[in-house]
Order: structure tokens, then C-alpha cells, then sequence
């Protein structure tokens, strides 16, 4: 348990941080987890190649429970605490994790980091619980001429993840800005190109822009008219009655909505159900109030150019609870049809902050 200095430490640079979809069997197989090659050497003096992907350990530690205040506490609203594991390397480029995707069994996973930089490999369970990660490589993001977004171009801060079967979206928050990767072509060394976006997306706040990206894959048979649609939701771009800004990005019907912003809560990820529902990660930070995350359950039937969408908290947690800056959420269905959620946190690369891998059964 952390010290009440921690704590504070902790408050400040999450503030710092505030300012600066597995769809499996809920949709379709995601096939850009599955690296198309065998693991690489590890990182070391022989992986001088910058652009190459390397294998790097990570440490897990397991979190026994979720509430701190009581340990033998496993329901929260409409989920129930499975397990949870800290993770730690010593690589260098470790950390900030901001969007992750699982495939279709919750095993191998891709995540962003918002330093420029890809982290795969798969999820080791015992049981129903996990113990820890295997087969972990990092690779940076690269642009269209081959090089790493952020040399020259200064392009980081990527915030958002979404899969189209091997197409990987990858958002820009500080530039707004979305890449396309094919990763047929390469797997974490494919190339992005950029995604037109729509021109108000890009007058976004260059700190509180594009977050969260969501793809809605054509064969979902409850989701029309979206299907093939690509949705991304800023993190605090605000309209002119103070909510959310999003986008449809295109698809049948392209377009922009809002999200009802309500008790100061952003977003910083979303996931779409087999339900047809979509889930939204959201968090606020105040120095009255403290850290707080929730989920919020969207309707995507209500999702359409011109809408204002609202819709339930289904959990919420803070500072009593195991949880860091909760950026990233995904889910998968398991053998015995349990939906579970997946959720990672960005450390900031800050020495009192933790990277930590979450896993709830959504049991409403």
C-alpha cells in the first residue's frame, strides 16, 4: 500500500497527466494480435536497428484484490474483480500505456504507448486469473516513409487503439491526427498512413483530443447503420453545451455528435459489446474531489451525426480502490460465455505511478 506522501505525489502528477476492440466473438476475429513471425532477439547491443521490434521481459506481481479498504470485497456496480497483476521491466521504453486490444480468447494482446511505441505479446492465466506476461515485444510506431513518428515530425501522445481485422487505428492526441496500419504488411513494422479526418477534428484541443477509437466491424448484423465506421471520442473537446465532442469517421453515415459530459468526467478509452452497447472509460482528477474513474454504458443504437448520447454508470472507483490513471479498456468472451473486461493504466513514466493490467467479469 502506498504512503498518504505517495498519495499526493500521486494526485499531482495524475494532474500532470490530465492536462498534459477486442471484439471477440462479440464481433470479429482481430488477427492484428497475432505476430505473423517468431519472437525476435532480445533488446540488448546487438538490436541497434532503432525501427526493429525487440523482445523485452516484463514483471508481474499480482494484486490480490481491488478494494483497499476491503479486501474481500469482488463486486463493483456491474463488475465483478477477477484479477489484476503490476507490471515492471527494465526497458527503458516501458510504460504510458494508453489503448490496449486483446484477441478473441483475452490472450495476446497490442498496446500503445503514448510515447510512440507498440507493446504485444500474450497474457499468461492460471485458471481464470492472471500471473503474468510472455512473448513481449516493443516496437516503435512508425510513419509512412518507414522512420519513427516521433523523430522529426514530434508526433507522440498516441492515446488511442482500434482493430479491422489486420488494420490497426492508431490516434495522435497532440496532433489529432489518425494513422492506418496494415499489419499484413509487417506486423508492428507495417507503415501508418494518415486517416482523413474531418476538419473540426483537428481544431481540437491538442491535450484533450482524440482518445478513444473505436472500429464497428461491417459483420455486426445489430450495429447498421455504422457497421465499417470508425468512432473516435476526444478526451475534453467540448461543444458549445459543454459536452463531448466525437466523430464518425466513415462508413454509411460520417458525422459528429457529442457525448453528455456529466460530474467532470473525460474519456480516455471505449469498447464496443456484442450487445451493441459501448462502453466508455472515463476519469476526473480535482484536488477537492481526488482520482476517479467509471464506466459509462452507451447505447450505439443512439450513436448518429447531430446526436447527443447518455447513458448509465455501471462502476465507478477512486483512490480506495487499486487503480492508477486508467486509460485503456477491452473485453473478450470466455469458453464458458463470460464477458470480460480488460483494463491497463498509463504510469506517465513516473517513478510513484504503476502500470497496471485489470480483469472484471461484467456480470449486468
Amino acid at each position: 500500500m502506498r504512503s498518504h506522501s505517495s498519495r499526493r505525489h500521486f494526485l499531482r502528477d495524475m494532474a500532470a497527466g490530465l492536462s498534459v476492440a477486442a471484439l471477440p466473438r462479440l464481433a470479429q476475429a482481430q488477427n492484428a494480435t497475432q505476430p505473423p513471425l517468431p519472437p525476435r532477439p532480445a533488446a540488448g547491443p546487438s538490436a541497434s536497428r532503432v525501427n526493429e521490434p525487440v523482445s523485452i521481459e516484463v514483471k508481474a506481481r499480482p494484486l490480490a484484490s481491488f478494494d483497499i479498504r476491503d479486501r474481500s470485497r469482488v463486486r463493483f456496480g456491474a463488475l465483478e474483480f477477477r484479477s489484476g497483476l503490476i507490471l515492471t521491466s527494465s526497458f527503458a521504453g516501458f510504460g504510458g500505456y494508453s489503448a490496449l486490444r486483446l484477441d478473441p480468447r483475452g490472450e495476446r494482446f497490442i498496446a500503445v504507448s503514448d510515447r510512440g511505441s507498440w507493446l504485444t505479446g500474450r497474457i499468461v492465466y492460471r485458471g481464470r486469473e492472471m500471473v503474468g506476461l510472455g512473448d513481449v515485444e516493443a516496437a516503435p510506431l512508425l510513419g509512412a516513409d518507414g522512420r519513427p513518428i516521433t523523430v522529426n515530425r514530434g508526433w507522440f501522445d498516441s492515446e488511442s487503439l482500434a482493430l479491422d481485422g489486420s488494420i490497426a487505428y492508431v490516434g495522435l492526441e497532440r496532433v489529432n491526427q489518425v494513422l492506418r496500419y496494415d499489419f499484413s504488411k509487417g506486423f508492428t513494422r507495417s507503415r501508418g498512413e494518415v486517416v482523413p479526418l474531418p476538419a473540426a477534428a483537428r481544431k481540437l484541443p491538442n491535450n484533450k483530443g482524440l482518445e478513444a477509437l473505436v472500429f464497428v466491424p461491417k459483420t455486426m448484423a445489430n450495429v447498421q447503420p455504422l457497421a465499417g465506421t470508425l468512432i473516435a471520442l476526444s478526451e475534453r473537446g467540448l461543444d458549445a453545451s459543454g459536452n463531448l465532442i466525437a466523430f464518425l469517421v466513415g462508413g454509411k453515415t460520417p458525422g459528429q455528435f457529442s457525448v453528455r459530459r456529466t460530474d467532470n468526467f473525460d474519456i480516455s478509452d471505449a469498447v464496443l459489446l456484442r450487445s451493441g452497447d459501448l462502453l466508455i472509460l472515463e476519469r476526473k482528477f480535482s484536488w477537492i474531489g481526488g482520482v476517479g474513474i467509471r464506466i459509462r454504458r452507451l447505447a450505439l443504437s443512439d450513436i448518429a451525426p447531430g446526436a447527443l448520447v447518455d447513458g448509465p454508470a455501471i462502476f465507478n472507483a477512486d483512490l480506495g480502490n487499486e487503480i492508477d490513471n486508467m486509460e485503456g479498456i477491452d473485453a473478450h468472451v470466455t469458453d464458458e460465455g463470460e464477458t470480460v473486461l480488460t483494463m491497463i493504466s498509463d504510469d506517465n513514466f513516473s517513478l510513484i505511478q504503476r502500470n497496471l493490467l485489470l480483469q472484471f467479469t461484467l456480470v449486468e
